[in-house]
């Protein structure tokens, strides 16, 4: 088995999307990044890899044997015990895995660079270990509260976040069922065309807002995110979190 030690993490809990597991370069001052003493490394095949990456799917049971309370934090000059805590690699991507006792990867956080590179150096002439598992045989169902790695592709953790909280908002927005706020809401994004959206029905003016607002990232996408949470102190609190000062 091999080990890392000195291990710096940044936990991102019950994240099913790899692209919320943030990259060093996108940790921040007030993430709580903890030291983990020692961690057993393993190296998997891709699909398995992928699969950790994510879901937040029964990881293989040999697996979690194989590294059963070999991992351990340090707190306070104090060594603790972690059950299921590892790092898996496929020679490409790079995981730390903490299921805090259960058999799905609940936690997860990227390496800083220098560990990194330590990994690909230790597991270079290493075959990945061949676990069995149960990935459904069926592809990843994404929607709208949990996009497709394509429309968060290229976007900053704060892009990632409001566009994020947009889809929260237009998913409230379609369980309202409500023609005129709809409208109301398309012609906010296309004031042009106005005239237009007023004959639309609720499903085809939600959908075409929803396709129009799903793709990319800008200024405009910003402001109307701002726009569509104003009032909702949940989304408003969100919002906060990433942006700073109170919507006005």
């Amino acid at each position: 088995m091999l080990y890392l030690h000195d291990v710096w993490v940044n936990w991102f809990e019950g994240e099913e999307n790899g692209y919320n597991v943030c990259h060093f370069h996108e940790w921040r001052k007030d993430d709580g990044v903890e030291l983990l003493d020692q961690v057993p490394l393993v190296k998997i095949n891709s699909t398995l890899f992928n699969y950790i990456e994510n879901d937040l799917s029964e990881l293989p049971q040999q697996l979690l044997d194989d590294i059963y309370q070999k991992a351990y934090l340090r707190k306070n000059h104090e060594r603790i015990q972690l059950d299921y805590c590892f790092i898996v690699t496929d020679g490409a991507g790079i995981l730390v895995v903490d299921t805090i006792g259960y058999n799905i990867p609940i936690r997860k956080s990227r390496l800083i660079p220098r560990q990194e590179q330590l990994v690909y150096e230790m597991i270079e002439n290493h075959d990945p270990i061949d676990y069995q598992f149960n990935d459904g045989s069926t592809l990843k169902q994404f929607h709208i509260l949990s996009p497709s790695p394509e429309l968060m592709s290229g976007l900053t953790r704060k892009e990632r976040q409001l566009k994020q909280l947009l889809f929260m908002a237009l998913d409230q927005l379609r369980a309202c069922d409500n023609v005129a706020e709809i409208r109301y809401w398309l012609t906010e994004w296309s004031p042009e065309r106005y005239g237009e959206i007023q004959d639309l029905d609720f499903e085809a003016a939600w959908n075409e807002l929803f396709e129009e607002t799903q793709y990319s990232w800008s200024s405009k996408h910003e402001q109307f995110c701002e726009n569509i949470i104003k009032g909702q102190p949940f989304f408003e609190k969100l919002w906060e979190m990433e942006h700073g000062p109170k919507v006005n």
